[in-house]
Order: C-alpha cells, then structure tokens, then sequence
C-alpha cells in the first residue's frame, strides 16, 4: 500500500475509532445508571432498575433491520450524521427526566440512544472492514475493538464518581425514619441534578461531533457489492434466507454471549451490593470487568490466528465462562467479584468469532444475515430480567440466580462453537 493511500485510510480509522469509542462510553454507562436510577427514583426492586439495560438493547432488536434501510437509502456518512443527533436528543431528554423525577423518561432516553447506537453499530462496523485492504481489516477491527473497550474501561470511573458520590451515606439517609420528607426530597432532587451537566456536554461533544463529520472528508464506500458464494451450485439452489440455519444459530449465539456480557459488566455493581460491599466502592466493578476484556482482546491479536482458530478461541473462552461463573457462585465476598469480573476475560474474544461464523457462505444474503445478527444484542435486555425474576420474585439467593442465569449462556456457545456453527441445510 502506497503512503498516499495508507494516509487516506488512516484519517478515517481515527474518525471511526472516536465513534466506536462513543459506543463503549454511552453502552457501559448503564452500569452506573442501574444504581443511580434505583436510588434516584426510589425503584423497590432490582427488577425495575435492570429495565435501564432492557431499554437500552432492546432497540437493537427493532433498529437493527431499518437502520440497514436508513443506510442505503443515505449512505454511510448521512447515516453517521443522524446517528449522532438522535443520540445527542436522547442525552437531552434526561434533563427533564431528571427535573421530574420520571424514570419512564430516563427509559425513553436511554431507548433513543440505544436506538441510534444501533444505527452508528450498522454503518460503523461494515464499514471499517471495507474502507481499506480486506488483507489488513482484521487489524483495524481490532484498534476498533480497544476503543470500545477503553471506553468502558474509564466510563464506570467518571460516570461513578459523578453520580453515585456518597451513594451509601445517602441511601442510610433516605432509609433512615428520622429523616423528613422535606430532607428526603431535597436529598433526591440533590442526586438528580448530577445528570444536568454530564448530559449536556455529552449532547454537545456527539452534536459537534456530527458537525465535524458532515465537513469532513470521511469517504464513502460502495454498500452494494455483494459477497457471493464459493459454491456455483449452492448459490443458484438458496433462495431463502431461512435455508442457512447456522445464521440463526449464530444470531441466538450473539444473543446468549451479549447476555452474559451484560451480567458480567452491568450487573456486577448489583452483585457486589447483594454481597454486602459497600455502594461506594461497588459502582467501580464494571471497571474490572472491562479491563479483563482488555486484556483478552490484546491476547487474542497476538495468538490469533497465528497459534490458534477463531473456533478454538470461542471454545476456550467458553469453558473459561464455565469456570468462572461456577467459582463465582462458590465464592464470597470479593473473591466472587473477581470471578465475576474475570468473566470478561471469557467474553472477550467471543464477537469477533461468532459474527463471522454465523454470516460465513450466505453470499447475497450476508447483508440481511449481518442485519439478524446484530439483532441477536437484544439479549442484554432479557437476561438482566430473567436474574431480576428469580432473585426478587422468585425468591432464589442471588448467587445461584446469578449461576442459573449465566451458565446456559457459556453451555450454548460452547455447543456452537463445537458443532453449532457447522450445521447446513442439504442443497
């Protein structure tokens, strides 16, 4: 490659990797505002604080196909430019959410920025894989990938520093009988006005951001070559996107995997409160479970596939997820944490294996299937649910809630991994 031509894709891997870093910071930004919201908005229960996830993935499951629409009706870089002002409108709306004190607001915002982050995912992610040589796009995913989790890795220390300061002296406070409601209510409203200047200059950096783009000279790529099929024969015989099972098995992979993904990082704070750690030092705890992810993606871009398959890597990390959850439910104290945080380390290598497993050999399906895959994200808005359920309804120990809920998720991708990935439709 020419220093004209590696110039000309450097420019846009930055602008790609600052908006894959503004993926990370508003995504991992739900696990300190499970714990905020609970507190702010005086939720009963751990159930109605995991609807924070659920409206944030949940969006994937019903953007995921428009936003492929949106893209090429648009273009990638129109498409960018939207994504970014919904997100920056989604911002806003928790200014009046705050000033209400409506926790169904806090969810309407957080579903637009889910909704546009599903957007910006459908453009970004093709779009690093093609804006350069097919030899090096696998490098660039990977830079993409230490952006995104950089971004998770410092978001639970600034979001949480911010919003959950002093979170166990006030909580003693609003429990405590002697306290008025007048004091009661000024503590809350105190809590709620941490959300006004963090959200406006999140607005402003993505609608800049935005601003840059349009004038930028990021170019645009031909979203209408289509892959083909290897096989002549089975390229005429496909008609249907539903004659290539290992596609939704692969998207129920992405499903479980980003479930589990969740637990470890959104719900970890949770689990360390259950354990009796104080909120103060719990609401750092997703820190550790990104910066295990971290670790396992550097590890993963050297030995792969250099020393080991994608495939073998996703069986690895699977049994690595076994382990750690059965030791994090035969542990206590910060030794489960840790367990629980290690639990990145399992799911660190885990999306770039599965995505390409599921759409390899769709050929002029691959778009679509790309498009179902990524509606496979939804699962970090049920699995939260399901561990909610059982603890607060259902009434199981929160450990073995925890167990229940995340094993079968390592267990499928496990057999994917396996077999799963292998399985055709006869021609």
């Amino acid at each position: 490659m020419t220093n004209q031509t590696q110039k000309s894709v450097i420019s846009p891997i930055v602008t790609i990797g600052a908006l894959f870093f503004i993926f990370g910071f508003v995504t991992w930004a739900n696990s300190t505002l499970i714990p905020f919201l609970k507190l702010a908005c005086g939720l009963k229960t751990d159930f109605e604080a995991f609807l924070v996830t659920f409206a944030s993935y949940i969006a994937y499951f019903f953007l995921a196909l428009p936003s492929s629409w949106i893209l090429r009706k648009l273009g990638f870089k129109n498409g960018i430019i939207i994504g970014l002002l919904i997100l920056a409108f989604g911002s806003l709306i928790f200014i009046p959410a705050a000033n209400t004190r409506s926790f169904g607001l806090f969810l309407t915002g957080i579903f637009i920025q889910g909704a546009a982050l599903s957007l910006l995912q459908t453009a970004s992610n093709p779009y690093i894989s093609i804006i350069g040589p097919i030899e090096s796009a696998a490098k660039r995913i990977s830079i993409m990938g230490l952006c995104n989790k950089f971004a998770g890795l410092i978001v639970p220390i600034i979001m949480g520093t911010i919003f959950l300061k002093n979170a166990s002296a006030i909580e003693t406070k609003i429990a405590d009988a002697a306290t008025t409601v007048l004091e009661r209510e000024a503590l809350l409203q105190e809590v709620l006005g941490r959300v006004h200047t963090p959200y406006i200059v999140l607005a402003i950096v993505f609608s800049a951001f935005a601003l840059f783009i349009k004038y930028s000279n990021l170019p645009e790529v031909d979203v209408d070559k289509e892959e083909v099929l290897a096989d002549d024969e089975v390229r005429v015989t496909k008609t249907s996107i539903f004659q290539f099972p290992h596609l939704f098995l692969g998207a129920f992979c992405i499903f479980v995997y980003v479930a589990a993904e969740v637990m470890a990082g959104d719900i970890i704070g949770v689990y360390g409160k259950s354990l009796g750690i104080s909120a103060d030092i719990s609401k750092y705890f997703t820190t550790l479970t990104l910066a295990s992810m971290l670790v396992g993606y550097v590890i993963g871009i050297i030995v792969i596939p250099k020393y080991i398959t994608q495939q073998a890597a996703l069986k690895i990390c699977a049994i690595l997820g076994v382990i750690f959850i059965t030791a994090a439910y035969l542990t206590t104290g910060y030794t489960s944490v840790v367990f629980v945080g290690l639990l990145g380390l399992a799911n660190s290598l885990m999306w770039p294996a599965i995505f390409p497993l599921g759409i390899k050999d769709l050929g002029k399906f691959t778009k679509t299937g790309s498009a179902i895959m990524i509606m496979g994200i939804a699962g970090g808005a049920i699995w939260p649910l399901i561990y909610g359920y059982l603890k607060d309804y259902a009434h199981m120990h929160f450990q073995l809630a925890f167990f229940v809920s995340v094993l079968p998720c390592y267990l499928y991708i496990w057999f994917f991994a396996a077999r799963g990935h292998k399985i055709r439709t006869k021609s």
